[in-house]
């Protein structure tokens, strides 16, 4: 394979639907590079959060190169187009150089027929026994299972090879970081699945450094997995050994590596992801996009007076529109209506009632999941607003921001990159966040 820009070992997606917490997110990054942890930020926005919030790409290279420039950032940094297919990727090939090849509407239609039996054909070794380290017991395949998986994957696969050559002719295959993403599907994938998708790839020429496949359980947006974790660190370990073992069988590049997406506030899953990859001496990427519109709000309402005011106004319109906000993410929010409080209790309550339903600390009693999810949903209502919305952004800077940085570095890089024990010895106070 040609040569191609390598990304890091461990990576953040940082989304920023407003353009607003560039230096916030890059701060979080900086204090983990102080605890040892490097980690490589990366800044996401698809194209349709740029549709809704009327932004362009290159907004969010300008963003990144500014925040960057701020803060004195000397290491690696990329600029994603996240979720991207053929007829949206044009748009992002200038600004970006990191690609999320959006594959999942192609899988589960069949393939051609003449592509399969080929496929199988060039891999006599995918079918019968195979011995994957790390995995107890060998993956077992027949040629019939193998037609199956590859009848089910293999368009998607042609898809993403057809996106990637796309790319690579307009901007150079030296100059951009490729993953494929798989996760917005019905059903997670089985080693054995994982496995083809690879060799499949691999068949494709698509230098990927990182995958999104989908896993067991609920990755709800905004809130902790919803699951069984023991099913899911199975799960995660037996696709960083297929990963491993792909690597070395189809020459894949060696900087592959697991992404999870909708991966922020998924608490309760960083332990044992980070068991595992201590094991594999593997990476990761995490994407954790809709956290920072959240701190965003929660720093409104932290601040009070016009901040709180809009805050207020945001939830109340999201309730009055709740079905249409709610459907496009279905199968991603789990909101109990029951327990969404009336806008007019909402406009009653203080700077700290509105904070502690929607920050999320799962001590405090008053944390409300539903509450939150609906808000998570809600960005396009901010958006309406306009110059309101972004004035107040820039006049809440300083409490908006130390929000920003202290949820993606204690809540999310932290447990999940460098652990508590380590973590406890040293950690800054919430003051020095932002010093």
């Amino acid at each position: 394979m040609s040569k191609y820009l390598t990304l890091g070992k461990f990576s953040v997606g940082m989304g920023d639907r407003f353009g607003h917490q560039g230096k916030a997110q890059l701060r979080a990054c900086i204090l983990a590079t102080e605890l040892g942890a490097d980690v490589v930020p990366v800044w996401n926005k698809s194209n349709r959060e740029h549709t809704f919030i009327g932004t362009e790409p290159s907004s969010l290279r300008a963003e990144a190169d500014a925040a960057v420039k701020a803060l004195g950032w000397r290491k690696p940094y990329h600029v994603d187009a996240d979720h991207i297919r053929l007829e949206t990727v044009d748009r992002f090939i200038a600004p970006s150089d990191f690609f999320t090849i959006d594959v999942a509407d192609s899988i589960g239609k069949p393939a051609d027929a003449r592509s399969v039996t080929a496929f199988v054909a060039r891999h006599p070794e995918l079918v019968g026994r195979i011995a994957v380290p790390y995995i107890v017991r060998p993956l077992e395949t027949t040629r019939t299972e193998v037609e199956r998986i590859a009848d089910k994957f293999l368009l998607a696969v042609q898809d993403a090879g057809k996106i990637y050559r796309h790319i690579a002719r307009a901007k150079g295959e030296a100059n951009f970081i490729t993953e494929v993403s798989m996760d917005e599907t019905d059903s997670p994938q089985t080693p054995p699945e994982l496995l083809i998708i690879l060799a499949a790839l691999a068949d494709e020429k698509v230098p990927l450094q990182t995958i999104a496949p989908k896993f067991t359980g609920r990755f709800n947006k905004g809130v902790d997995y919803v699951g069984d974790l023991r099913q899911f660190e199975k799960e995660f370990n037996e696709d960083l050994a297929v990963i491993a073992f792909a690597v070395d069988k189809y020459g894949l590049p060696p900087t592959l590596k697991l992404s999870i997406h909708s991966g922020s506030d998924k608490f309760s899953i960083y332990e044992p992801m980070r068991r595992a990859l201590k094991k594999f001496e593997a990476g990761i990427h995490i994407k954790t996009a809709g956290t920072t519109w959240l701190e965003e709000l929660i720093g409104l309402a932290e601040a009070g007076g016009d901040g709180l005011e809009i805050a207020r106004e945001i939830y109340a319109y999201a309730l009055e529109h709740v079905n249409e906000l709610c459907a496009p993410y279905d199968t991603v929010i789990d909101i109990d209506r029951t327990k969404l409080p009336s806008a007019a209790t909402v406009n009653a309550w203080t700077s700290g009632q509105f904070v502690s339903a929607l920050r999320h600390d799962q001590r405090n009693p008053a944390f409300n999941p539903s509450f939150r999810q609906l808000l998570h949903v809600a960005f396009k209502i901010a958006a309406k607003k306009g110059d309101r919305y972004l004035n107040a952004l820039k006049k809440h800077e300083a409490v908006i921001a130390r929000n920003v940085t202290e949820n993606l570095f204690e809540r999310h890089i932290k447990p999940l990159l460098i652990g508590k024990p380590e973590a406890a010895k040293t950690a800054p106070h919430r003051e020095a966040i932002m010093a």
